[in-house]
Order: C-alpha cells, then structure tokens, then sequence
C-alpha cells in the first residue's frame, strides 16, 4: 500500500475517524500515485477503496495494489453509503473545500442513519507540502527543461516582435520536450508589466522594452514556476535602480528560509526590505507559495499565514513591484527548504 495512504491513516487514527473520503482529483492521485478522473477514494483506517465506474475499471485495476477497486453503476454516492453500511463507518472525514453545496448535501443525504460527516479540510494538502525524493526529483527535471526554455526565450525575445509570437514558439519549444506548460505564460512587455497577471497580447515589443515572462513546465504532474525579466537596449536608471531592489529583497528572504521559521516572517522580511525603499506600496500579493502537483499550493509566504516551514517543502520567492501605466518587476525563484537554510533549486537559471 502507498505509504502516502499510512500515512493518512495514522492521521485517521489521531483524529478518531474512521474513515475519509478523497473527492479532490488532485488529492486521489497523490494518494494512490495513479492519473484520478471523476473518483473517489475512501481511506479507512485499515483498508483502501477506489470508487469508480466502468471507465476506469481495467487501468484501476492494473495499476493499484492494496487498494480495493469498487464499480459503481449508479452514483459515487451510492456507493460511499454500501461501504460505510457494511464496514460500520460512523465517523467519516471530508474536505469541505472540494465539495460544493449540491454535492455535500447528497452526500449527507446518502449516509442519513449510517455515517456522521467531519469536516477535515486540508488533511491531504498538509501531507502534500512536504516532498518527498521521488517528488523533488521530477521537480529537479522540470527546471532542467525551465533552463533550456529560458536560454531559448533570450535567442527570440527581439524587437518587433509580438508578446503572442513570443508565446507561439515558445509553446513550439516546450511541446517538443514536455507536455506542456504548467499553467498559461505571461509575457507582458513595457506597460503589461505593470499587471501581475497581464493577458499575452498583440502588443510588438519595442526598444527599450522591459518583458516580464511567468511561466512553467509540467513534469510527471509536478510543476515548475519561475519569473525572468529580460531587457532590450538600453535600461532606464529607475528600472535598474527598482530591479536591483527587488532581487536583493528576495535575496534578503531568502535567507531567512529554514525550517522552523513561520511563512508570515519571511513575507514580512522582503516587504520590509521594500518598505525601506519606499516601494512596499506596490508589492500587492504575497510573497510566495508552495507548488508541486499544483501551481499554487500550501504552504503560502503570505502575511496572513500562520504555517511553520519544514525541511522538504518546495516555494516559491517572488517579490515584486508593480508601477501603474508604467512598468513591473518581477523575479520569482523556487526553492527547497532545509534544516539550516534553503537551497535556491533555480539558482542557475538566468
């Protein structure tokens, strides 16, 4: 059995369920380490059941082990209810946040007289912020392919040219090597930069031009997430000077990662870094976030986060400063948290 799934387990145990049920994509495939499309999983503290229908019967099948695959040709709800009938299920966890109201009430509906629904929210993500090595591997690769789209970016970002050009062959590159980006690119040059997520436009980029590119890769379905800035011609001394400022306030955050340190701290050293400059005004999201299966996912560099660091996350650092109808500067690192520190896993690439 997966060791992920004993994991929750033993969670189950601590908590007194007796069982929870997995209806985030996301979270089932973490789980069981298989593509999950329209199932579900339900852990119990014993045993395992992959809720599916006929579509998925063959590939669950052959590719799950220890985990107990049930058909259903009536509803997942149905289903949920026979199990928790048969294997007394008094107690069964749920993630309110993956289900709306219709499905919750179903839900609630089917189980009447059988189970108790819990509100677990966030019991799959808290093990999911910690990476393992098979995780931080394919991580490690999706930045190898990062390194070579970004060498690529600087060969054809040219005057002239339009922000959706840009995007077409970059597009062209990263298909030939991956299956795709991680999430839709930003290229935002000269006045888009100035918006934290600009929409790729006609816009021909210019001499002169400031172009900010967010982008990532998907690998094995972990994800990488980098922002570059990259110049035309001459650089303006203000967006030198705001530039210089930036990266040392990521710099400066940075070096306050290490396990143990509380998310909320270090957002706080980069806006302070900022504010000193006078420029805190216009860093108008937070600091980072974790990312892995996801783009965006727990644990947050935010002001309002409460989350302690530990040793095998995986974030994202990316201050940034944003002068309307002017320009932005972004710069947006990932890295791995340690004992002692953190190590900067895309620290070469420019």
């Amino acid at each position: 059995m997966s060791e992920r799934i004993k994991k929750l387990q033993l969670i189950l145990k601590e908590k007194r369920l007796d069982a929870f049920l997995v209806t985030n994509s996301t979270n089932a495939s973490y789980l069981t380490d298989i593509r999950s499309e329209d199932s579900w999983l339900l852990v119990c503290v014993d045993r395992s059941f992959y809720l599916t229908d006929p579509r998925y019967e063959l590939y669950a099948k052959k590719w799950l082990n220890e985990v107990y695959v049930k058909i259903t040709k009536d509803s997942l709800y149905s289903l949920v209810s026979k199990i928790a009938f048969k294997r007394r299920l008094h107690k069964i966890g749920i993630d309110e946040k993956h289900l709306n109201l219709w499905q919750y009430r179903k839900l609630r509906q089917s189980l009447v007289g059988i189970s108790k629904l819990i509100n677990a929210t966030g019991l799959v993500e808290a093990l999911r912020e910690v990476k393992d090595q098979y995780e931080i591997k394919l991580i490690r690769k999706a930045l190898k392919i990062h390194k070579l789209a970004n060498v690529f970016l600087h060969r054809i970002i040219e005057k002239g040219k339009r922000e959706k050009d840009v995007l077409c062959e970059l597009e062209g590159f990263i298909k030939e090597r991956v299956d795709g980006f991680s999430f839709p690119p930003i290229i935002a040059s000269g006045i888009n930069s100035c918006y934290p997520h600009a929409k790729v436009t006609q816009r021909r980029i210019k001499a002169n031009d400031v172009i900010l590119v967010d982008m990532g890769v998907d690998i094995g379905g972990y994800k990488s997430d980098l922002t570059r800035m990259f110049f035309l011609g001459k650089i303006p001394p203000l967006i030198q000077e705001i530039f210089s400022i930036v990266r040392d306030a990521q710099k400066e955050a940075i070096s306050a990662i290490k396990e143990g340190v509380f998310c909320s701290d270090v957002d706080r050293v980069a806006r302070n870094y900022l504010r000193k400059n006078k420029l805190d005004k216009y860093f108008i999201h937070s600091l980072g976030h974790g990312i892995g299966l996801e783009i965006h996912e727990s644990p947050y560099l935010s002001q309002k986060s409460n989350a302690e660091l530990k040793e095998g996350m995986v974030l994202t650092v990316e201050p940034g400063v944003y002068i309307p109808n002017k320009f932005g500067i972004r710069i947006e690192d990932m890295v791995l948290v340690t004992k002692d520190g953190c190590e900067v896993l895309s620290d070469d690439i420019d």
